[in-house]
């Protein structure tokens, strides 16, 4: 070492900044992995702590909230080139780090952020939250996926659809393989259609609110928001969809219990339930798997229009507490109580109209919940199945003779949809059900595409609804 170089000063420490948007956003995919949380309930928390300290604007909330949500969707893509840029098996870095690394790959594959500061930001969290040593290595990583866009990377580490169409589909799209498999049988058809449904998985849906009946009329809500803020349904008479960065928290029906956000896709189900022809007596209803309240909340309003009461049934305390806080001021007389639906207390043959929304495995919902497809596994329908089974046989002994039983369920899945019903009605696993379907499709004015019935399975890429599944039965005998 030469003279001069002795005596060069060597560069002072600098302390990495904290980056508000991007801790952010790694708190909320850390907890997300750590915890098992679903980002729509972890996220606006932490957004409106960060508000009140003053941390945060809209534009910081809309970016967190991208970051946090395409890292999600897009966490399969993101694997698979992280993994392509790095001398070990992915399972052997440590998940803060990956964390780190797919936050960086989504601002540079995913959003305009320029290069330059999708890498900085990037390191500069590594700095905070994982140490100047693992920083370098996020830098070096970055880097190397930075030199081409996201087509580019997609050609280079997908296999391609002639050799194996399914595990293609599952790098392009980021949905497991599994899911894609189960999907794609569900659907039917050829390659557009599958691609159509995994892409809309990846987009952010409209917030969709429902005008409870009694209460509130679409047009009403309508009026308060103003054209610039707020849109008609597409299918329901009850429906109103938010324009880009509408707060329902902001508007005072949905605050004071008049209005709720609520999936069309749901909506739909719960009308279609109310509207079936019915015999006789139209006085006792009966949501068996109320919880959170949605589809509880907008059947009271229903039924209270036409002088009937609604039971809501919830197993879980704290979701049949949620129930409580949807139906409160109902316009018409309901009860709402904790009871499991498959071993219920109330007498058989009472009610003439009853729902069940059985416990799934929530695969109609990934545009809202994408962490769920990474979460879940083949097996859970197993854990699901008897369950499902259980609920519908109890739902249609709960009816009388003459009655309706909705079966609805947030999947497409054939296993926790048709088959369900079939098997029901079949007598596989216990005494065959006294049922016939009747189909849903007319009770569903003006939705297209709907299928050759009886049951009805709703799609994000052909309604813009979650895939909701509804199938609906008379009890004979």
């Amino acid at each position: 070492m030469n003279e001069q170089a002795r005596r060069r000063p060597s560069k002072p420490y600098r302390r990495p900044k904290k980056d508000p948007v991007r801790m952010l956003a790694f708190e909320a995919l850390r907890a997300v992995d750590e915890r098992a949380a679903y980002a729509n309930l972890v996220l606006p928390p932490l957004l409106k702590k960060a508000r009140e300290a003053g941390d945060f604007d809209n534009r910081d909330a809309a970016l967190a909230t991208e970051l946090v949500y395409g890292t999600l969707r897009r966490q399969g893509t993101y694997d698979a080139i992280i993994s392509a840029c790095i001398d070990r098996p992915l399972r052997q870095v440590d998940p803060p780090v990956l964390d780190v690394l797919a936050l960086g790959a989504h601002q540079l594959l995913g959003t305009r952020i320029p290069t330059h500061a999708a890498v900085s930001a990037s390191v500069e969290l590594a700095r905070v939250v994982l140490g100047d040593g693992r920083a370098k290595f996020v830098n070096a990583v970055l880097r190397k996926i930075s030199k081409d866009d996201l087509d580019t990377w997609v050609e280079r580490v997908a296999p391609p659809y002639d050799e194996d169409a399914e595990d293609h589909l599952a790098v392009v799209h980021s949905h497991p393989r599994w899911i894609v498999s189960a999907l794609w049988d569900a659907l039917g058809g050829g390659r557009g259609g599958i691609e159509d449904l995994l892409e809309a998985d990846n987009e952010r849906p409209e917030v969709t609110l429902v005008a409870r009946p009694g209460r509130v009329s679409a047009g009403e809500l309508l009026d308060t928001l103003g054209e610039e803020s707020g849109l008609p349904g597409r299918w329901s008479p009850y429906a109103v969809r938010l324009t880009e960065g509408g707060e329902p928290g902001a508007i005072d029906a949905v605050r004071e219990g008049r209005a709720g956000v609520q999936d069309e896709g749901s909506q739909l189900v719960a009308v279609a339930l109310a509207n079936a022809p019915l015999e006789g007596t139209d006085a006792r209803w009966l949501d068996g798997c109320a919880g959170p309240g949605g589809k509880a909340a907008l059947l009271g309003a229903l039924a209270a229009g036409r002088g009937a009461r609604l039971l809501a049934s919830e197993k879980q305390p704290h979701r049949a507490r949620l129930v409580e806080r949807a139906l409160a001021g109902n316009p018409g007389p309901y009860q709402v109580i904790t009871a499991d639906g498959t071993r219920p207390p109330w007498r058989p043959g009472v009610f003439d109209r009853v729902l069940v929304d059985v416990p799934c495995t929530g695969l109609g919902a990934l545009r809202r919940r994408p962490e769920a497809r990474w979460r879940r596994r083949p097996e859970d329908l197993e854990g699901f199945a008897p369950v499902q089974r259980s609920l519908l046989r109890e739902a249609l002994k709960a009816v009388r003779v003459g009655g309706v039983v909705g079966y609805a369920t947030c999947s497409p899945h054939l296993a926790e949809t048709r088959v369900v019903v079939e098997d029901v009605l079949k007598g596989r696993g216990g005494a065959a059900a006294e049922a016939e379907w009747i189909d849903a499709r007319p009770l569903m004015p003006g939705v297209t595409a709907l299928g050759d019935g009886p049951d009805v399975q709703l799609w994000p890429h052909v309604h813009g609804t979650d895939a909701m599944y509804l199938a609906l039965l008379r009890r004979t005998a």
